[in-house]
């Protein structure tokens, strides 16, 4: 059994995915890892260039696509890891020190799963490499920014520096570190979702299945936030309705209040969003 399976799904974006695997060929040592990279039925073939660039990468085209729920819990199946490494194609690897997270991972009881620092082009902080599972409170703070950027612990956890290792609820999916049994416990990434909200509803199965989340600030990556992504009606349609499906997984009918709440403030954001996009489009 190897160590590590890095997984990756692309859609459309054959040079991001170059540079991530690059920067994995460069960084990434010290590991017996293999990478596997799930196309999602992309438009653009020219990802196709890089499977002589990388023959060590096992490539898993796709006819069709079903989400990336789906696409990553097929990667999972069929890979021989004893950690699996979901991983965005817009992200870098920019230090030696993946090793060092998995070592913590297997030091620590009860792993749920693991989480970086990610910055942006820029060098920027990017707030969503910590965060807490969405409630009522910290939903408004995040979809209206009501009390402003604060040290308090909200959805994104600004109690917690960037540099600092934390337990927490929430990471990101554009590296979410588990390992492979752990995830097929908790039944991986609910395929309900097609993209944006996945992650959060796994960090909160394995919060439920007694397991512990970390965001390990000691490592950190680039990630190239929003530039594989357009921000359009379907974008919107797809983003609110993830956050939609959460709520209705885990409020409806049990929370009445908080579910009423949720939903409306979900309805009502995505209404200004979509009076913004049409704006900007005049």
């Amino acid at each position: 059994m190897k160590k590590l399976s890095i997984i990756i799904v692309n859609y459309n974006v054959t040079d991001l995915l170059r540079a991530c695997l690059k920067s994995i060929e460069n960084f990434v040592q010290g590991i017996d890892y293999e990478v596997i990279v799930v196309d999602n039925a992309s438009s653009d073939t020219t990802w196709k260039e890089l499977i002589p660039a990388f023959p060590q990468v096992q490539f898993v085209p796709q006819k069709n696509n079903f989400g990336f729920a789906v696409a990553n819990n097929l990667a999972v199946k069929i890979a021989q890891g004893e950690y699996i490494l979901l991983l965005n194609p817009d992200t870098e690897f920019e230090s030696h020190d993946l090793k060092e997270a998995l070592d913590f991972a297997d030091s620590m009881q009860d792993f749920g799963c693991l989480g970086v620092q990610m910055h942006n082009k820029l060098g920027h902080f990017l707030p969503e490499s910590k965060r807490s599972v969405p409630g009522v409170f910290n939903s408004f703070n995040k979809l209206f920014v009501c009390f402003g950027n604060s040290n308090r612990k909200t959805y994104y956890r600004n109690d917690i520096l960037a540099s600092e290792i934390a337990e927490v609820e929430v990471i990101t999916g554009a590296f979410f570190l588990c390992k492979k049994q752990t995830y097929q416990e908790v039944g991986g990434l609910d395929e309900a979702y097609f993209m944006y909200g996945e992650d959060i509803d796994l960090c909160y199965s394995l919060l439920r299945a007694k397991k512990r989340n970390w965001y390990y600030g000691k490592v950190s990556i680039l990630h190239h936030k929003g530039e594989s992504t357009v921000k359009d009606k379907i974008y919107l349609e797809r983003f609110f309705g993830a956050m939609q499906i959460f709520v209705d997984k885990y409020y409806r009918g049990k929370k009445p209040i908080q579910y009423f709440i949720l939903s409306m403030g979900l309805r009502f954001k995505h209404f200004l969003e979509r009076r913004k996009l049409r704006k900007s489009l005049q």
